[in-house]
């Protein structure tokens, strides 16, 4: 029972650290508690989609509209601490995870026993299945696998994670007919800080994608570009550059040593030969990084052809009108983007790409305004708004479901299954309304008692009874989608400061945090955590 309660305060910490990074709505609307289980909300399946470190990858249907999802199942009763840590820290990675080339973390249920992640389900297959059924790309489709592949490493360097395990299996693509690559698998994952002189000591990972200094035990998150680049090696030309025989392969890769098939790489140009070269270096200090990579010419010619592609005037609307919205619509939009469909989000996610002009996989206050101002002719004060609207965790930047919040309704129909998936995130309690507990669970600290009280009164006009119905919800949101009211939270305690004299403007809490600061300690994980697989 011990163990099982601290499994319980770790998996808290973790909640905690993940909501610094992305935002409490974007966690607490995903990550369930009973009364709330798993059960209620998915029908799951015997059939195994797949395997990850941590377990098996089972398949489930939605009770609600019957979409296929993916379910990582784990055990909280019962495991050793080294097994709770990667637990915790895969869960909390995962999380945190938000990039249009990183797979989506739909739920998260926690109870007594158990903790289950519901992810979408990419349809598409392995890269490595269309690798093996291609034999070889052609150097377009290879070095546009490339670049959505090292997207996602750039996204999540710089955003404090390893991923240690880069492979052709651990990038899917997202249905049968797309090429949208996106990378998955975070069980080896761990969160890193570049900024101290702590290594990694771990030997993990998939031997033929294994970098040299994984082996020797002394690693940075320079590991993923040397596994990057064995991955980018194998589309690219059609072959393994690491194989045969353990102890064969273990010293090829410490050298540095592959064969270039002369028939093969003649058929790809210079500048794609000088990529996979750069990558495939022993020492990571002389090794390309996800920065430098992407300035890489043969990488730079494909992330040009992305400045032309959705970034339009209806876009620039959507992202001012946000922050016209009252409180609660905006914490709904924030909530319906962790609910698109794949097929929603594709309309849109590449004008996020476009406005992320350093590839960070977020968008700071100058690429916002830069697009807004320069292109589109915005204020530059109606632009600082609308940023400060979307920068719902106050970090300077706006994550990608932010900006998926701001096309919801504008750029991405509202239907059925969307209001109704939102509505039951908001139900936390599982009893068919939402209550002022519920959205404290939701909203936390970000807003006062008052203003969340004030919330519910805007949208409980039917009833008047403190709990907002299902149909008082959708009639809030669908019938006022300029939100022309003035925000009822906003006045209310805007009266009460000045009844009691406090000189000073009603808005939602900030917390002080370090934007750079990794969530979790970088004290290094016992040796006997894993070996290589």
């Amino acid at each position: 029972m011990g163990q099982n309660s601290s499994s319980k305060k770790g998996l808290a910490a973790a909640i905690e650290r993940s909501e610094s990074r992305i935002g409490k709505v974007s966690v607490s609307g995903r990550y369930h508690k009973v009364p709330k289980r798993l059960a209620d909300d998915y029908q799951l399946q015997k059939a195994v989609l797949g395997s990850g470190y941590n377990g098996s990858v089972h398949k489930a249907t939605s009770k609600l509209n019957g979409k296929t999802f993916a379910v990582k199942g784990f055990k909280l009763h019962g495991v050793s601490s080294d097994k709770k840590e990667e637990l915790e820290s895969e869960c909390e990675i995962f999380l945190s995870m938000d990039h249009p080339h990183v797979a989506r973390l739909v739920d998260v249920y926690e109870d007594e026993d158990h903790l289950n992640l519901v992810m979408e389900c990419m349809g598409g297959g392995e890269l490595f299945k269309r690798v093996t059924e291609r034999k070889r790309f052609s150097e377009k489709d290879a070095r546009d696998a490339a670049w959505q592949m090292l997207l996602a490493i750039t996204y999540i360097h710089s955003h404090g994670v390893v991923h240690r395990d880069i492979k052709l299996e651990n990038y899917l693509y997202d249905s049968p007919d797309s090429d949208h690559l996106k990378l998955i698998d975070f069980g080896f994952s761990k969160i890193w800080s570049p900024n101290t002189n702590t290594k990694m000591a771990v030997s993990c990972g998939t031997l033929a994608y294994v970098a040299p200094e994984v082996l020797e035990k002394d690693y940075t998150s320079q590991c993923d570009m040397w596994s990057f680049g064995v991955t980018v090696f194998i589309v690219t030309f059609g072959y393994m550059p690491f194989f045969g025989a353990e102890e064969h392969q273990v010293a090829y890769i410490k050298k540095g040593k592959y064969t270039e098939k002369a028939h093969l790489w003649n058929k790809v140009s210079r500048d794609g030969q000088d990529f996979v070269r750069k990558l495939l270096v022993v020492d990571p200090n002389q090794r390309l990084t996800a920065q430098t990579a992407l300035e890489h010419p043969w990488i730079k010619l494909r992330d040009e052809q992305e400045n032309q592609k959705q970034l339009d005037q209806d876009t620039a609307n959507a992202l001012i009108e946000f922050a016209q919205g009252s409180q609660f619509r905006r914490a709904a939009m924030q909530m319906m983007a962790w609910s698109l469909t794949n097929e929603e989000r594709a309309e849109v996610r590449e004008a996020f790409i476009e406005i992320d002009k350093d590839r960070s996989g977020a968008i700071s206050i100058v690429e916002f305004k830069q697009v807004l101002e320069e292109r589109f002719h915005i204020d530059h004060e109606v632009a600082q708004k609308a940023f400060n609207a979307l920068d719902q965790n106050h970090q300077d930047e706006i994550h990608y479901s932010e900006f998926l919040a701001a096309m919801v309704s504008s750029r991405i129909k509202l239907h059925d299954d969307l209001l109704k998936e939102t509505f039951k995130r908001f139900d936390t309690s599982n009893t068919g309304y939402i209550t002022e507990d519920d959205l404290k669970v939701i909203l936390g600290e970000t807003f006062e008692p008052e203003e969340v009280h004030a919330m519910v009164q805007d949208v409980n006009t039917q009833g008047q009874d403190g709990r907002i119905s299902y149909a008082e919800f959708i009639h809030y949101l669908q019938d006022d989608p300029e939100s022309k009211h003035q925000d009822a939270a906003a006045k209310l305690v805007d009266a009460k400061a000045k009844e009691s004299g406090r000189a000073q403007t009603a808005r939602p809490k900030e917390k002080t945090q370090d934007k750079g600061a990794a969530p979790a300690s970088d004290k290094e994980e016992p040796p006997q955590c894993c070996g290589i697989m």
